[in-house]
């Protein structure tokens, strides 16, 4: 953990990016019921009850030393799915930094 903290102390560079990335399962939910707004004196009512509309997988890219963030949801996450999102990042959103790795999708 120490180590990865350390990167965050280090001077941008433009060549080397910090990049963090995560993906999620999500779950699709809406409400069954209609929520009761929130009134003076009353705070919003929302039911336990939902209906499960499916899910999706959300891929977020941020990069902390600029502050950047870019999110992408997807309706699975498969390799294939994962190998796009990484595509997309080093070709689209950082196509002038040096590339160590070559990826086929």
């Amino acid at each position: 953990m120490e180590d990865i903290l350390d990167v965050y102390q280090l001077p941008y560079d433009a060549q080397r990016p910090v990049v963090c990335m995560d993906e999620k399962p999500y779950q699709l939910l809406a409400d069954v019921r209609k929520p009761i707004p929130m009134s003076p004196g009353n705070v919003r009512k929302i039911d336990s009850e939902y209906e499960r509309k499916g899910t999706c997988s959300i891929f977020v890219f941020t990069e902390p030393l600029v502050g950047k963030t870019y999110a992408h949801a997807r309706a699975r996450r498969t390799k294939t799915d994962w190998a796009e999102e990484i595509r997309s990042l080093l070709e689209e959103r950082y196509p002038s930094v040096p590339k160590v790795y070559q990826f086929k999708v």
